[in-house]
């Protein structure tokens, strides 16, 4: 009789490609994917550690599946939450059976009585590992753990350590079995791939771009860091057909990115963008920008502001600052209050929802390709997958092809099309 497991996928990309990982290990080890958590013998919450409000999620959700597994099933928690936090984590929550950095081999033998005490590291890397092929036609995959960079607001490189980057070899290896049309590569900090690999050092990112490229009919980027984005790299996005450019930015007052301990300003981000549409005017720009960062004034506040009017990205999320115990911004006056950061939010939320609503307007009456993620449901080169809008197009289409559609009309970040 087989055994069951469900998996709970929190917080971002990355998070979804160790999931993967972990699913084709269980399914190695004999086990079946079931159709919900309370049908699984073994249960996993694979948790997000970002900011305070991902932890409040994390610990909701293994709460949760607490309260629906089968009295024999075994609760695991793991992720950033259990490599950050590891014992204290377990002993915070007797519900569950195992607090598992990534690394740790989950045991599926008799449920214990109290939660085993393992380590919060990873003791072996789930990067390499298989993963089942997926059902969507596009596919995440990570090409790089770890950062090296010193963020003032970011506690990341303390649980997830160093940059790690896999060999070209066992990417373009997964790359080949997926299956998919798209491949979305991911990492803590993409464009620093193979700076950490003999034979690989500085640029790396260039040719696995133009290899992946020849491999999928789609490949596209998410987390680029604007210093690293190269003309080489600029020209090799451009040219895999899918000239999307997500860019790691965080603010736009230069005084403010120096606490922050990043790198450029307006003037320097807004040479690039407009270098890159000169290059290729179909571009499309996403960025994430934090409020409320300690010190920022309403001046900087104001660079901002008038940063994200000139800039006309197409997506930008925009987050409040979370204090994250061990990270230099903790050390920092000037803390913002709660209201203030909520107005700031506020304006400039507003502010980005009449671009991206303008510039999905402008695009009807256009021609696009769209690949075809599901019944109805397309994206172009413009749509990230699970992160910015879709197409609606006729259900007809079959999944998992490509399409050229007219669009006729837009609704918010979405756009409606027709078949051509």
């Amino acid at each position: 009789m087989s055994r069951h497991y469900w998996i709970e996928t929190l917080g971002c990309p990355k998070n979804q490609v160790d999931s993967d990982k972990l699913a084709g290990t269980l399914q190695a080890d004999g086990l079946v994917p079931a159709r919900a958590p309370e049908d699984a013998e073994i249960v996993v919450v694979n948790t997000c550690a970002f900011v305070e409000s991902a932890r409040q999620e994390s610990i909701d959700s293994v709460l949760a599946a607490a309260d629906v597994r089968r009295p024999d099933a075994r609760l695991v928690v793991t992720g950033c939450m259990a490599e950050r936090y590891g014992e204290e984590l377990a002993q915070a929550l007797p519900e569950v059976d195992l607090v598992a950095g990534f690394g740790v081999p989950v045991s599926l033998g008799a449920k214990p009585s109290a939660p085993d005490r393992v380590p919060a590291m990873p003791a072996l890397d789930l990067l390499n590992l298989p993963r089942p092929r997926p059902s969507a036609p596009w596919a995440y995959v990570k090409i790089a753990e770890g950062c090296d960079r010193a963020c003032g607001f970011c506690a990341i490189p303390s649980f997830r350590g160093r940059q790690r980057s896999r060999s070209s070899e066992s990417i373009l290896e997964e790359v080949d079995g997926l299956g998919v049309a798209e491949v979305v590569l991911v990492a803590q900090d993409l464009a620093s791939y193979g700076r950490d690999v003999d034979g690989l050092g500085a640029g790396a990112i260039v040719p696995l771009v133009r290899a992946v490229s020849e491999r999928v009919a789609r490949t596209r980027l998410l987390y680029l860091y604007p210093s690293d984005l190269t003309d080489a790299l600029i020209d090799a996005i451009g040219d895999t057909g899918v000239p999307y450019f997500d860019l790691s930015l965080q603010h736009a007052s230069r005084p403010l990115l120096r606490r922050m301990r990043r790198w450029g300003d307006a003037d320097r981000f807004i040479r690039r963008i407009d270098h890159i549409r000169s290059r290729w005017p179909e571009a499309a720009f996403r960025s994430n920008f934090i409020v409320g960062y300690p010190g920022e004034t309403e001046a900087d506040h104001d660079v901002l502001l008038r940063f994200v009017e000139q800039a006309q990205l197409d997506w930008c999320g925009f987050f409040s600052y979370s204090r994250e115990e061990g990270t230099y911004a903790t050390g920092l006056d000037g803390v913002v209050g709660p209201a203030l950061v909520t107005e700031r939010l506020g304006e400039l939320t507003e502010l980005q929802d009449a671009i991206t609503s303008s510039r999905r307007q402008a695009l009807i009456g256009e021609k696009v390709e769209v690949l075809v993620d599901g019944p109805g449901v397309g994206r172009s080169h413009r749509e990230a997958p699970e992160i910015d809008g879709v197409v609606r197009v006729p259900r007809w289409l079959p999944v998992g092809t490509q399409a050229t559609v007219l669009v006729t009309g837009a609704e918010g970040p979405d756009l409606e099309a027709e078949a051509l």
